[in-house]
């Protein structure tokens, strides 16, 4: 039963840092589009809190549906691997942008292009930002579900 449990519990650490990579993910892409739009610090301030509180989880949303089978791959990968480096998963998050930029190429509008350089650049990096939210919340214990236990060593020595 402790095993069942084990794999329980780094599944739902798994799910939380899933939601913690899109979350942090959707707010590197909103404070790109700000420092693109050309707003300033005082022109955002009034009315940034109020919208970067409903804003980011809706696009945290969209977010996790479009990247959500790369991602699986990515995490499948990091766990299998055991790999808890931060520099793994922020390139496994830049993998899972390229994936993206590759796959929702062809889908997007017509006037809308997403290889373009600063929107792929950005997508690749709203990737490695997550990635390493990613790590930070649950990276640093992949493949711990796959060790056994350290043996007990007496605490005394035997009579």
């Amino acid at each position: 039963m402790g095993r069942i449990f084990a794999y329980l519990l780094r599944f739902a650490v798994i799910l939380v840092g899933f939601v913690a990579a899109v979350l942090a993910a959707s707010a590197f892409i909103h404070l790109l589009f700000l420092g693109s739009a050309g707003f300033l610090e005082e022109d955002v301030r009034p009315v940034a809190g109020a919208a970067m509180l409903f804003s980011v989880p809706f696009v945290a949303l969209f977010v996790a549906y479009f990247v959500f089978v790369p991602s699986v791959i990515a995490i499948g990968v990091a766990e299998l691997l055991g790999r808890r480096d931060w520099l793994s998963y922020a390139l496994l998050g830049a993998g899972v942008g390229i994936a993206f930029i590759a796959t929702a190429s062809g889908n997007v509008d017509a006037g809308y292009d997403l290889t373009a350089t600063p929107i792929a650049l950005g997508i690749i990096g709203g990737g490695m930002v997550g990635g390493i939210a990613y790590w930070l919340t649950a990276g640093r214990w992949a493949g711990s579900w796959r060790s056994e236990p350290p043996p007990r060593l007496p605490t005394s020595p035997e009579q």
